[in-house]
């Protein structure tokens, strides 16, 4: 079965326009994605083959709906081995840009359940900054779906030269030097230093994913991703992070 969640919307949808979104028939569509296309307007339709994105020709083809993009093979319907690489076309579950979003899916739902434990605590600044951090996390992903290049980087109010010029010098922004992660820093260290990992393994993901000099803009917002996460360490422990 084909799942539709919130993820892909944003990832498929981010800077469009359209009127309607098509799926196959049997689709489970979670609420939160139907939400997400409610308030934005956007009918939901389920017909045979269709997609949420343009799709790719298929000549002399026949009858058949996808492609499998690793051997132009066309087919009639959708392996339950393989899933959507692009639109219509097909690509094993295995296949490394399907294993960056499923990082990059993770990472966002870990990030998420950082702000639910920073909320509870009443940590209004800590929620905000790490909304802003899945805010990128997730034009990351938009951006590696549709292919379109990432608009220059600004994030905790710096650009990309600031993110890692901040996170290498760290006495000169905090007063002290680069710290060593330890269970005595508390709960809310951990939880970013543990977010701060996550970050690194998605980034060398991406590197193995795409070939020299192929999807620049994500490598790079990825290493300022994992500088960012790196800098709110270093504020929680100068306590810019109080209730």
């Amino acid at each position: 079965m084909n799942i539709l969640n919130e993820s892909i919307l944003r990832a498929t949808l981010m800077n469009g326009h359209a009127s309607q979104y098509c799926v196959e028939t049997g689709t489970f569509v979670t609420p939160l994605a139907r939400e997400y296309l409610r308030d934005r307007g956007i009918e939901l339709v389920f017909r045979d083959g269709g997609e949420g994105m343009p799709q790719t020709p298929i000549p002399d083809k026949g009858s058949k709906t996808y492609i499998d993009a690793q051997s132009g093979e066309g087919l009639e319907k959708k392996p339950e081995r393989m899933t959507h690489l692009f639109a219509n076309q097909l690509a094993p579950k295995t296949h490394p840009r399907i294993a960056l979003r499923g990082k990059l899916d993770t990472l966002q739902g870990e990030i998420i359940a950082a702000q639910v434990e920073a909320d509870a605590d009443g940590r209004s600044e800590l929620t905000e900054d790490l909304g802003e951090i899945l805010v990128l996390t997730r034009e990351i992903l938009g951006a590696e779906v549709t292919g379109r290049a990432l608009k220059p980087l600004t994030l905790l109010g710096y650009n990309s030269d600031e993110l890692r010029y901040v996170s290498h010098h760290v006495k000169e922004y905090f007063g002290f030097p680069h710290p060593i992660p330890d269970y005595s820093m508390g709960r809310f260290a951990s939880v970013l230093n543990l977010l701060r990992t996550r970050v690194r393994e998605v980034e060398i993901t991406a590197e193995n994913t795409f070939p020299t000099g192929e999807s620049e803009d994500i490598l790079l917002a990825l290493n300022r991703l994992s500088s960012a996460v790196y800098i709110l360490f270093c504020r929680l422990l100068a306590g810019q992070y109080g209730r």
